[in-house]
C-alpha cells in the first residue's frame, strides 16, 4: 500500500547553495535538491492516487473471480484424476492412480465401479472409501490403510492385501478368492456372503468379523491367525478351510 502525503514545495536553489559550506557538496546537494522536487511533483499528482485505488479494485475483482470459480477447479480437477484412472486401467504399475484414488476420495468423490485391476497401489490411504463393485483383482494394495470402506459385490480375487488395515470394512458379496490377507487387520470387518476360498489369513487379526454367513471357506488358511470370534475358525475348518504354515502344500 502507497502512502500518499502531498510534500512541501522545496527550498529556492539560491538558498539551498547559501547554505552550502564546501563548494565540493554542491554536486550532491544539487542531486538530492531535484529528487525532492520530483518527489513534490508526484505527491501532488492524482492520477497516481487513481491508480493506487484501480490497483486494489483489480485486487478485490481478482479475488472474487477466484471463489467464483472454485467450484470449476474441482471439476476439473477430479475430471483429471478419473482420466488418470480409466487411462492406466488394465495395466501394471501405479501410473499415478495411487494419488488420484486418495484425491478422489478425500473429496468425497464416490468410486464405485473403479477397475485398478493389476495395478501396484501399496501404501494406498483410502479410508472411508465408496468401492462397490470396484476391481482390484491382482492388484498390490500391501500395506494400504483401507478402513471402513465397502468392497460390496467388489472382485477382489488375488490381490495382495498384506499388512493392510481393513478395520471395519465391509466385504459383503465380494470375491476374496485367492486373496492374500497376511497380517492384515480385518477386526470388525463383514464378511456376509463373501467368498473367501483359498485366501491366506494366516496372522489376521478376526476380532469381531461378521463371518457367519460367509458363502466360501473352502481352502482358507487361518494358520495362526488371532483374536477369531467364538467358533470362526472351527466352522471354517469343518467346510474345508485349513491351518498349516505358509509355503508349506
Amino acid at each position: 500500500m502507497i502512502l500518499r502525503q502531498p510534500r512541501k514545495r522545496p527550498e529556492n536553489w539560491t538558498a539551498i547553495v547559501a547554505n552550502v559550506k564546501h563548494r565540493w557538496k554542491i554536486p550532491f546537494v544539487a542531486w538530492e535538491w531535484l529528487w525532492e522536487w520530483l518527489a513534490f511533483l508526484l505527491s501532488n499528482w492524482h492520477f497516481l492516487e487513481v491508480l493506487e485505488y484501480l490497483g486494489r479494485f483489480s485486487v478485490l475483482v481478482a479475488v472474487i473471480f477466484y471463489f467464483s470459480e472454485s467450484g470449476n477447479r474441482i471439476k476439473q480437477k477430479h475430471y483429471q484424476a478419473w482420466q488418470v484412472i480409466n487411462t492406466a486401467q488394465g495395466k501394471g504399475g501405479s501410473g499415478g492412480r495411487i494419488e488420484a484414488l486418495q484425491e478422489l476420495n478425500e473429496d468425497k468423490v464416490p468410486l464405485v465401479g473403479v477397475d485398478v485391476s493389476s495395478a501396484f497401489l501399496q501404501g494406498l490411504k483410502l479410508e472411508r472409501a465408496n468401492l462397490l463393485r470396484a476391481d482390484f483383482s491382482a492388484a498390490d494394495l500391501r500395506n494400504s490403510d483401507l478402513k471402513s470402506s465397502d468392497f460390496t459385490d467388489a472382485d477382489l480375487h488375488s490381490a495382495n492385501l498384506r499388512g493392510s488395515d481393513l478395520e471395519n470394512a465391509s466385504f459383503e458379496s465380494a470375491n476374496l478368492k485367492n486373496v492374500d490377507l497376511w497380517a492384515s487387520n480385518l477386526s470388525g470387518s463383514k464378511l456376509d456372503d463373501a467368498d473367501i476360498s483359498n485366501a491366506d489369513l494366516s496372522y489376521a487379526d478376526l476380532r469381531n468379523v461378521e463371518w457367519k454367513q460367509l458363502r466360501n471357506v473352502a481352502g482358507a488358511n487361518f494358520f495362526g491367525a488371532k483374536n477369531a470370534p467364538e467358533g470362526f475358525v472351527e466352522w471354517a475348518l469343518k467346510n474345508g478351510a485349513v491351518q498349516k504354515p505358509p509355503g508349506l502344500e
